[in-house]
């Protein structure tokens, strides 16, 4: 029964993130004359999708949805934000997306602990999970800067296009995960 529950997360988390990093984030507000009007941010919602799979299925379950999105993307579909394939080893943007397995990982063991199904818990948990994700989308910067991958001098502009664009949305939308993660938890009767 638990490797059912375990793939089922899963499906649902790669499903989460397939969607996900189709549809980018912004923010509704009222405009001038009450009219809804919408703020797009620099990011998608990839990374929130996987966040909420670990935090709501666990860390198997994370781990696994994020195996299945990187082979999808770099063996079937061009998923990811620059396309796909295995050429996109190489490209800047490719730490951050392997650093989805172990921010999974992190976030789902997290939240798996007694006494965190509470709100502040669970958004630090993708807090957690979030920051593990930009360290290691920077150290494969630096590594492949280091290795010639792409010019060293290029570098500050790629840690602010990958890394300091787009981690304030995320920042924000962390208690946004949280508060769903705490809802979908106490509906599936998870503890």
């Amino acid at each position: 029964m638990r490797a059912l529950v375990t793939w089922s997360g899963a499906i649902a988390g790669l499903m989460m993130m397939l969607v996900g990093s189709m549809v980018p984030t912004g923010i509704l507000f009222p405009g001038i004359n009450l009219s809804p009007q919408i703020q797009h941010l620099p990011s998608t919602w990839q990374v929130p999708a996987l966040l909420l799979c670990a935090l709501v299925c666990g860390p198997r379950s994370g781990f696994i949805a994020s195996v299945a999105y990187l082979s999808v993307g770099l063996f079937q579909l061009p998923v990811f934000h620059g396309g796909g394939g295995l050429g996109y080893l190489q490209t800047p943007a490719f730490g951050y997306l392997a650093g989805f397995m172990p921010a999974a990982w992190l976030s789902g063991r997290l939240a798996r602990q007694p006494g965190m199904n509470n709100l502040p818990l669970l958004t630090l948990s993708a807090l957690a999970g979030l920051v593990l994700l930009q360290i290691c989308g920077i150290l494969y910067l630096l590594i492949g800067s280091v290795l010639t991958y792409w010019p060293a001098e290029e570098l500050s502009g790629m840690l602010f296009s990958y890394t300091f664009a787009p981690l304030p949305t995320q920042l924000a939308i962390c208690p946004a995960i949280g508060i769903l993660a705490l809802a979908l938890r106490r509906l599936l009767f998870i503890e």
